[in-house]
């Protein structure tokens, strides 16, 4: 063996080799076709600079742009059966649960954590549409209600944002189960006096809208995020009748009062604090900083700003600590 072989060679072949460029390097917006580089993309909340499009970010990203200097810590989720029917189609239902484990690096669709916003403490839930569609199981369902339920132990706010197609079919009933056992957990954190912000993303469908998504004292919406029970197509074929232009989309649901206010990513974690701190009654000099607000708030109640009973309850409790 000699230096052509030891040096030249190989430095040869790594010239001529195919460079290897990242898949994700360039992002396609799919409103405009314009291609947007991922750390661009990255940096704006994974929002289209130019157009505006709100791509679909994961669930670890988003809490690392919402809360205060991507501060938080993860809260312990209970586990759930695995596989408890069974269930089978083109491949089995635990091999679809590996596989998606596997790329979204997640154990099932959703997230809790802990952290503040703008000071405030709070309790975020998170569903990702990564995993399986951001669908709903008996997993999913339990990390939901442990999010509730902490936010009660601690005393904080509860954010969720929701992502999901709905119910997951291959936990059949036991699924559908977790949509009255989730309305209970809102109940519980109502009664516990403590607000309840949802921040409805794309999409928002099936069960999971039939259920805590449209339950908050508050629903936001991100831009041009569908939302509703049943698909638009299904809709169009039941009826026999051709749907409005933008049916089911954010901007239409504001418009006729099903959601409170459409804000953009990139504005959320702000106007979410400062509902909080006026639900909550925050110390007057904060409410006194925060009412250049009060009017969007207004709209989004439907109460000029005014609290709801158990939101009172709240306040009062914050008043006497």
């Amino acid at each position: 063996m000699n230096w052509i072989t030891n040096y030249v060679r190989p430095k040869i072949s790594s010239l001529l080799a195919a460079r290897q460029v990242p898949e994700n390097l360039w992002i396609k917006c799919p409103e405009t076709g314009e291609m947007v580089f991922h750390k661009d993309l990255e940096a704006n909340h994974w929002v289209v600079p130019s157009s505006g499009f709100h791509m679909r970010i994961r669930a670890r990203d988003r809490l690392d742009h919402f809360f205060d200097g991507g501060a938080y810590e993860l809260v312990d989720l209970p586990t759930a059966a695995v596989d408890p029917l069974r269930f089978r189609d083109q491949k089995r239902y635990v091999d679809r649960l590996k596989e998606n484990r596997a790329k979204a690096e997640m154990d099932d669709a959703v997230v809790v954590a802990k952290g503040a916003i703008e000071g405030l403490p709070i309790v975020a839930t998170v569903q990702d549409f990564a995993f399986m569609g951001g669908s709903l199981g008996m997993a999913a369902g339990e990390a939901i209600i442990r999010g509730f339920e902490t936010a009660i132990e601690e005393k904080r706010p509860l954010v969720l944002f929701s992502a999901s197609g709905g119910a997951r079919m291959q936990e059949g009933i036991l699924s559908l189960m977790q949509l009255p056992r989730t309305t209970v957990a809102v109940e519980m954190l109502k009664e516990a006096g403590l607000p309840y912000v949802v921040v409805l993303t794309n999409p928002t469908a099936g069960g999971v809208s039939a259920s805590y998504a449209m339950l908050g004292d508050v629903h936001i919406a991100e831009p041009g995020a569908v939302i509703g029970f049943a698909g638009a197509r299904v809709i169009e074929q039941t009826i026999r009748e051709k749907l409005p232009d933008g049916f089911q989309r954010a901007e239409y649901l504001m418009e006729h009062g099903m959601v409170d206010m459409v804000v953009p990513r990139q504005q959320l974690k702000g106007r979410i604090a400062t509902l909080l701190k006026l639900l909550l009654k925050a110390p007057g000099d904060t409410v006194a900083g925060l009412l250049e607000n009060g009017a969007a708030i207004g709209e989004a109640s439907g109460q000029e700003g005014q609290p709801a009973p158990h939101e009172a309850e709240a306040a009062d409790r914050a008043d006497a600590h």
